[in-house]
């Protein structure tokens, strides 16, 4: 049997259920994300723009930055370095006991990590660290940019010995070994 629905009686139950709803007037989803504050979202735009002015005095200038190749060997030995001490590290033959690699980072960035790792590395009495730095073979054809700023840095360092360019199995011409300055502490037999 079929029955016949009074559609009349089909739109007062519809009323009846949809008594007090109001109309939806946003076409848009709520995704459930917090909405943007706009003001906030431009000053935090624009103070990350202007970049943190920040000065941390360290010592390193980049005054003056030795441009070097992406293949060149570094080496630089401080005052009272012994050419054999130096032969040696060229060689290999100092084992580090710290690295830190320093690829696709900013200038600045590196810079401070640079400061910080050799800082901490001199505070444990560390004899010789690596730093990669990599070749940066660019496409425009310009200098090695964090290469050559390393390169400047660790000469003017002062717990900074000596360093060369590492043997090919720990990064050839993109890195180098850094002889460091150790102090005296009392106890210490060596």
């Amino acid at each position: 049997m079929i029955q016949d629905d009074d559609p009349a009686d089909d739109l007062e139950l519809f009323r009846q259920a949809t008594r007090g709803v109001r109309p939806i007037r946003v076409d848009q989803a709520d995704t459930g994300r917090p909405r943007i504050d706009k003001a906030d979202f431009r000053q935090r735009r624009q103070r990350a723009s202007e970049g943190e002015q920040r000065i941390r005095v360290d010592g390193l200038s980049d005054q003056f930055v030795i441009d070097v190749q992406p293949e060149e060997e570094l080496a630089w030995a401080g005052n009272g370095v012994q050419d054999s001490q130096l032969r040696r590290l060229k060689g290999g033959q100092i084992p580090f006991d710290g690295s830190i690699d320093l690829h696709g980072m900013t200038v600045e960035k590196a810079r401070e990590l640079l400061w910080d790792f050799i800082d901490e590395a001199t505070r444990i009495e560390v004899r010789c660290i690596r730093v990669t730095h990599g070749k940066a073979r660019r496409k425009d054809g310009r200098r090695p940019i964090l290469k050559s700023h390393v390169n400047t840095w660790l000469r003017q360092h002062p717990k900074v010995l000596a360093f060369t360019s590492c043997l090919p199995r720990h990064g050839g011409a993109g890195s180098v070994y850094v002889l460091l300055r150790r102090e005296m502490l009392e106890g210490r037999e060596d």
